[in-house]
């Protein structure tokens, strides 16, 4: 059994022993603190007319997106009523969630290791997904390439963004530093 106090993620000790070494010789840095790091990943599903015909399937999104993340999603609301959509005021619509410290560094792991590999016809991310901000977006078109998910239980197979947030100040060091983790882009 893990002892909590002493556990640290793998990606998280490669990155204090590898990942920062490396990223200070590359963009010579004259400060450690210059050094980018991840900051926060954005889990987010959008279950959209789905939800609107059935408020059951706003639900199971929560529930799905809990077991991949570990940790507790919130469900979105409409903050505006749409007539065309059949969307009122705080509808539910899709739930999100927001991973720090040792549960994101998990979460990018499964992801790179375990997820990205069983997704179908896989050539890689792309490399051209970067805000201008450090800041890198992807999308899933099939939440069930996580293994938490488990596939005969599902009723919906919803598509999934993911917002990775560093504190890098542009989009060379951001993929740098991503390009370390293993994070597979294909340009």
């Amino acid at each position: 059994m893990l002892d909590a106090a002493t556990y640290t993620p793998r990606l998280k000790a490669d990155y204090r022993a590898r990942i920062r070494p490396a990223m200070k010789e590359q963009f010579a840095y004259k400060n450690e603190m210059q050094i980018p790091k991840l900051d926060k990943i954005v889990l987010n599903i959008g279950c959209g007319s789905e939800a609107v015909r059935d408020s059951k399937k706003a639900k199971a999104a929560v529930e799905d997106l809990s077991k991949i993340a570990g940790q507790r999603a919130v469900q979105t609301m409409a903050t505006k009523s749409i007539a065309t959509f059949r969307v009122r005021e705080g509808m539910a619509l899709g739930a999100k969630v927001t991973l720090r410290g040792d549960r994101m560094y998990e979460f990018l792991d499964r992801l790179i290791t375990v997820a990205m590999p069983r997704i179908r016809d896989f050539r890689g991310v792309s490399g051209k997904s970067f805000d201008g901000r450090g800041n890198y977006a992807c999308g899933i078109k099939e939440h069930i390439i996580f293994p938490e998910i488990e596939f005969d239980k599902v009723d919906e197979v919803w598509g999934m963004d993911i917002v990775i947030c560093t504190t890098a100040r542009t989009d060379a060091e951001a993929k740098a530093l991503l390009k370390h983790f293993n994070m597979p882009f294909n340009s």
